[in-house]
């Protein structure tokens, strides 16, 4: 048996989504974290429900020269889910002045999978400096809307900014957050007197066994963070002193 190693980057980092929302600026996106802050809607003081969307909600609320903003935060790993969320918000809200939205559907800063809307604000002053708020927040996966309710006092372009940016930042201050990890999957080949070896290469990479077959050698899909897989595959190697197969497969779906 001889050892094979597929260690690219591109082979063991899954692919992006693709998608442009309203008012969503062009850039590109450095490389995705392997690990990476995203809302936990499963605990967490301020969570609230809202009919039509499946997922909790993180709100907070603040006035600003006479006008009730309220800011409602939400997880949303992909596009269709933030929008679904700011649906939902609207629809909540619906006798609102304004229902503004922005969405950064993917790890912090990237920009693939983005979208905003001023909802009838003054183009680029609410919408935009959202999105800006939450791509810089360090949380990834999140979808904000902020509603407001017009107090009588026109803030200007500035003062819109300000406020609906200041709102988006109020929204991530105690947000519920957990740790994403981004999973891998690697095949092992290998004789069953390396299993052993095998089995206790695992904790040091944060790896465990999804199956598991012994025929006439050990072939194992392994589970282990994507920032671990190349480091792993290499150790296998060097464990089995050349005589192992190892190979990335796609990414397990979460």
């Amino acid at each position: 048996m001889t050892g094979q190693r597929i260690i690219s980057p591109s082979d063991i980092a899954p692919e992006a989504e693709s998608a442009t929302g309203e008012s969503a600026p062009a850039a590109s996106s450095p490389p995705a974290p392997a690990r990476y802050p995203v809302p936990d809607m499963a605990q967490g003081a301020g969570l609230t429900r809202v009919a039509g969307f499946a997922g909790g909600v993180y709100r907070r609320e603040d006035s600003i020269k006479r006008s009730r903003f309220i800011v409602s935060v939400a997880h949303a790993p992909d596009t269709a889910t933030a929008r679904a969320f700011t649906d939902a918000v609207r629809a909540e809200f619906a006798d609102a002045t304004h229902n503004c939205w922005a969405f950064a559907a993917g790890p912090p800063g990237e920009t693939g999978r983005i979208g905003c809307s001023d909802d009838g604000e003054p183009h680029g002053t609410a919408g935009r400096p959202m999105l800006q708020q939450l791509l810089h927040g360090g949380v990834g996966e999140v979808a904000a809307v902020v509603t407001r309710y017009f107090g009588g006092v026109k803030l200007g372009t500035g003062g819109l900014v300000r406020a609906y940016a200041a709102m988006a930042r109020l929204g991530l201050d105690g947000l519920p957050l957990r740790q994403r990890i981004v999973p891998a999957r690697v095949s092992v080949v290998l004789a069953h007197g390396r299993a052993g070896a095998l089995r206790r290469l695992l904790p040091v990479y944060e790896a465990a066994i999804q199956s598991e077959l012994h025929g006439a050698d050990v072939e194992c899909i392994i589970g282990l963070p994507v920032e671990h897989a190349a480091a792993f595959m290499a150790a296998v190697i060097d464990m089995a002193a050349g005589e192992a197969l190892v190979e990335v497969l796609p990414p397990a779906e979460d």
